[in-house]
């Protein structure tokens, strides 16, 4: 196996990875504070969705993308049939066969659902969890903090405008930007403005959004299990008080509606 491959994995199980020496960042390249900002004013919303779209085959290439015949993949679209667009974003999604429980959205509508997470949620839960990752897409929290990792992360010496196109991304931070995708973390306010939109998405197209409070239910036991904690309730939680405030919030939301709760519950 060679070590490609094991960062690769790393990255996709969401594993701290450090660089080898020649894909470290040199220091010599290094710009200001000012030069930094002057090329982010540079970078065009083209020149953003070329970045997203080339992280995302990234990612996919990279990973264990479930084929067509797959129980996993079939279960997938099935759950999805319908949802073809947030506020005029086109949604697509994809599973990953990999150990960790997580899922993540792009700021491209990719939606990607890792298998292990497939395995501990009924369909209702995978609908909220999907709900509330598509919410993140449509309020552009997602394109948001790729903008973020793109200019001011690691990658922060190599992707502004030069002489009108966007400059080319190496392996390395192709591999960095994965990461970042993948464990994306947002503030209280955005995670609760993805539940609102994750809950009205769900209703408009006749899915239960019963689905996200039991998801959250699920988490918050996962939470309180010592050992038990994934790299996804890390990102979507920072407290054991807010995970209870978001249960509680969207309950009521759910009963002021009278939407019944599903029973089939993993």
């Amino acid at each position: 196996m060679n070590k490609n491959f094991l960062k690769v994995l790393a990255v996709a199980l969401g594993l701290a990875v450090t660089a080898p020496a020649s894909a470290q960042f040199n220091l010599g390249k290094a710009i200001s504070a000012g030069a930094k900002a002057a090329k982010a004013a540079t970078l065009t919303d083209a020149q953003m969705a070329a970045y997203v779209k080339e992280s995302v085959d990234w990612m996919d290439e990279h990973n264990p993308v479930t084929p067509d015949d797959d129980p996993y993949t079939i279960r997938l679209k099935k759950l999805t049939e319908g949802l073809n667009d947030a506020d005029g974003i086109p949604l697509n999604f994809k599973v990953y066969r990999v150990i960790d429980v997580n899922a993540f959205a792009c700021a491209d509508g990719s939606v990607r659902v890792f298998s292990s997470l497939m395995d501990i949620m009924s369909d209702d839960e995978l609908l909220g969890i999907i709900g509330h990752e598509i919410g993140h897409v449509a309020k552009h929290h997602s394109k948001n903090a790729f903008r973020t990792e793109l200019l001011t992360g690691a990658l922060k010496d190599g992707v502004a405008s030069a002489g009108g196109a966007a400059a080319a991304l190496t392996e390395s931070q192709l591999g960095v930007l994965g990461e970042s995708l993948v464990n994306a973390k947002y503030s209280q306010k955005q995670e609760n403005e993805a539940d609102d939109y994750g809950y009205e998405f769900l209703k408009s197209h006749g899915k239960n959004p019963w689905g996200m409070v039991m998801a959250f239910e699920k988490f918050l036991k996962m939470e309180e299990e010592a050992g038990s904690k994934s790299s996804y309730v890390d990102k979507m939680f920072s407290s054991h008080p807010e995970t209870v405030a978001r249960i509680e919030r969207m309950t009521k939301r759910c009963n002021k509606d009278k939407i019944e709760r599903p029973v089939n519950e993993k």
